[in-house]
């Protein structure tokens, strides 16, 4: 009888079939074993990332993290240097949840956000910009990005979002999640006319909204603040009215001149026009100056999409006199923005912000640098400027690619004279040892856990495994995402091992040490 199973198990069919109703042993299963209620180790991104923003952003801190975060009543720049899956993007969401918890706890003394990490949409405008030709080579695009782009982007991010808040007509229209730039409207009452036009003129720059038409957004807008500008239209009503009297004085005269014969002729026709010309006068030196203006704010706004005949339209809703002097970013130099920089801070600490703080992260992710160092360092570079980073009430959080930290080595004398690096709290590599990896990769455990549980991650493995050999393990995979991915792939390797009939909870320092030279091979080959 024996023979007979045998032999039928020797058929190449039935012998898959048998093995097939083998199964193995299930990871899940072995993970509730431990009192791990899901899979801690599945995800590998910041940003998609549930178990971290759930649980670990409140609770699992890198080393360097009271650096990083600092203080938000005195904002201060920070600059960190990673490789890829150290941790950068969650330090950012950390950063991030941690001033809208601090904007809840402070209503007076608040922190604005600006949340400066999708790059695609400005490179997009600032390649249009440049024309065809230039737009084809990224190096030589990048070659003429400056540091007024940069804060051009910044001002369009926080001036949209502020316009945003604004127009939120009550707290019942507000979305339920505070994303902490949330404004008291009973502090709008607060700005005067100075502060609506300010915040017009910044909206008329840098507002990029596409939820309405840029003019009829900006009429919602000028409403919302009670900004009246009736005065703007007096000379155009002027000009109308001038034109008809002298029509109408010029046309009775011509009416009234009657030769002897009967026949109306007058000399003095050819004059209407310049009358009218010179009542016209006035508006057409103001359309004139408003279109100049907006020709050089459509040109040398490079990051943001604006038509010269909206934002001249928007100019010409401005008084003359209140539109005179005022900075509009219309050349190529920082000046302008700098002060329309200080117009936004002003209005922000009239709306209980004391001050700003921008998170940069992600500049290996547009499509312009693709992750190469060199056009990484076309874009980063121009902001590396002290007198901005060190700006008063304004703060910059970079979380940069390692390689960058490399290239600032190599650069000249007058490049650290311009950026000051010693004075920026840089962090020239983000690195984790073994214990902080350890400890990482605990709190996600206990993150995961199911009621009453505190797994660790010593008991996913055999006694013959020590807790020193872990720790070397952990930090020659050098960054978090690594760890995870191995922890992964050697849960899935045991758990192929053995099969639900038959199981084993504990992971072999045999399979452990195979699935680490594996990993780190091919580490190496990337």
């Amino acid at each position: 009888m024996s023979f007979l199973i045998a032999a039928t198990l020797l058929t190449p069919r039935l012998f898959w079939s048998f093995l097939s109703d083998i199964d193995p042993l299930n990871t899940q299963s072995f993970l509730e074993h431990h009192g791990i209620a899901r899979n801690p180790f599945a995800e590998e991104d910041a940003q998609t990332d549930p178990v971290f923003k759930q649980h670990c952003i409140q609770n699992a801190y890198h080393p360097a993290w009271d650096k990083v975060y600092g203080d938000p009543t005195e904002p201060a720049t920070a600059i960190i240097f990673g490789p890829k899956g150290s941790g950068k993007t969650a330090m950012r969401l950390q950063v991030d949840r941690h001033l809208v918890h601090f904007n809840a706890q402070n209503p007076d003394g608040r922190v604005y956000i600006i949340r400066y990490d999708d790059f695609n949409p400005f490179l997009d405008h600032f390649c249009e910009r440049l024309g065809r030709r230039a737009s084809r080579k990224p190096e030589k695009a990048l070659d003429a990005w400056r540091l007024w782009d940069h804060m051009d982007a910044i001002l369009c991010l926080g001036v949209t979002e502020l316009v945003d808040q604004v127009l939120l007509e009550s707290d019942t229209h507000r979305p339920k999640a505070d994303n902490g730039n949330r404004i008291d409207t009973a502090k709008l009452s607060k700005l005067d006319r100075n502060d609506a036009r300010d915040l017009l003129l910044l909206a008329a720059s840098y507002d990029q909204s596409t939820s309405s038409t840029f003019s009829g957004r900006f009429e919602q807008l000028r409403k919302r603040l009670g900004y009246a500008n009736w005065t703007s239209s007096l000379d155009f009503w002027f000009a109308i009215v001038w034109c008809v009297l002298v029509v109408g004085v010029f046309g009775w005269l011509f009416w009234a001149s009657v030769d002897d014969e009967g026949v109306r002729t007058w000399n003095w026709l050819w004059f209407i026009p310049v009358l009218c010309f010179f009542g016209k006068l006035p508006y057409l030196i103001r359309w004139c100056r408003n279109q100049f203006a907006a020709m050089g704010i459509h040109r040398h706004m490079r990051v943001g999409k604006r038509e010269t005949s909206s934002v001249r339209k928007v100019l010409m809703q401005f008084p003359a006199k209140e539109l005179a002097s005022q900075p509009l970013p219309r050349y190529d130099r920082t000046d302008d923005r700098y002060e329309l920089l200080r117009k936004f801070q002003s209005l922000l600490g009239r709306l209980g912000f004391d001050g700003v703080i921008v998170l940069m992260d992600r500049v290996d992710e547009p499509h312009m640098t693709g992750g190469k160092p060199a056009l990484m360092r076309r874009f980063v570079w121009p902001l590396l400027d002290n007198k901005l980073l060190k700006h008063p009430g304004l703060g910059f959080k970079l979380m940069l690619p390692e390689e960058l930290y490399r290239d600032t080595e190599r650069e000249t004398r007058e490049f650290h004279e311009r950026a000051r690096l010693d004075k920026q709290n840089v962090i020239p590599a983000f690195s984790w040892t073994g214990e902080s990896l350890y400890d990482l990769t605990r709190s996600r455990m206990i993150a995961c856990a199911a009621e009453g549980k505190h797994p660790d991650p010593k008991e996913l493995f055999d006694d013959s495994l020590s807790y020193e050999r872990m720790l070397t393990a952990f930090e020659s995979l050098r960054v978090p995402r690594h760890l995870f991915r191995f922890l992964y792939r050697v849960l899935a390797e045991h758990c192929n091992q053995f099969t639900d009939a038959a199981p084993k909870y504990k992971i072999d320092a045999s399979t452990f040490e195979t699935s680490l030279a594996v990993y780190v091979r091919e580490m190496e080959r990337v």
